[in-house]
């Protein structure tokens, strides 16, 4: 509680922003693997950190729900009109619904060929199912269209958020800082 704003807790918001920087980290080294070539240098380096990093944002999300789950929330602010709370829960969601979608889309282009995916080099996360015919390209055309969508949500995650900082002139935003 600071100056009578009902903040969600500090592990909420850590886990929110640090959630946000993976998907913002994630989508940018993801866009910029699309155009290295072979024999780039990082062709081979930065898939490997894209994967144990798409593995961590995992991990949060499912500790995130499962913390989100146990909490009592701040009540909404005053005032929000119930399309807003309900285009609210619908967006979180979403968002929740897409960042594992497209863990899930990762897993099944890294183990296509039946290898496991090396988690930071500590240990290996096995491949669980037998690689189908064209999974490499499926789950990346997939996985290409959601990490889109998911970024295309966040935008307007993030408009939402200014719209009641700058235009209602609530404490919807300043409860997440």
């Amino acid at each position: 509680m600071t100056d009578g704003i009902k903040k969600w807790p500090l592990l909420s918001r850590s886990l929110h922003w640090l959630s946000a920087l993976f998907v913002f980290g994630l989508f940018a080294v993801g866009y910029y693997m699309t155009g290295l070539g072979y024999y780039d240098p990082l062709y081979h380096t930065l898939p490997w950190w894209h994967k144990s990093f798409g593995l961590l944002l995992m991990a949060l999300v499912i500790v995130r729900l499962g913390y989100r789950a146990k909490i009592t929330t701040p009540p909404p602010e005053p005032g929000h009109s119930r399309f807003e709370k309900r285009a609210a829960a619908l967006t979180h969601a979403l968002l929740y619904l897409l960042i594992l979608a497209i863990g899930i889309s990762g897993y099944l282009i890294s183990t296509a060929e039946g290898k496991g995916i090396v988690f930071f080099g500590w240990f290996e996360v096995p491949a669980l199912s037998r690689p189908f015919d064209g999974q490499a390209d499926i789950a990346g055309l997939v996985h290409l269209w959601l990490a889109w969508s998911l970024i295309a949500l966040v935008a307007i995650h993030a408009a939402g958020a200014l719209k009641h900082h700058f235009i209602d002139r609530d404490n919807t935003l300043k409860r997440m800082l």
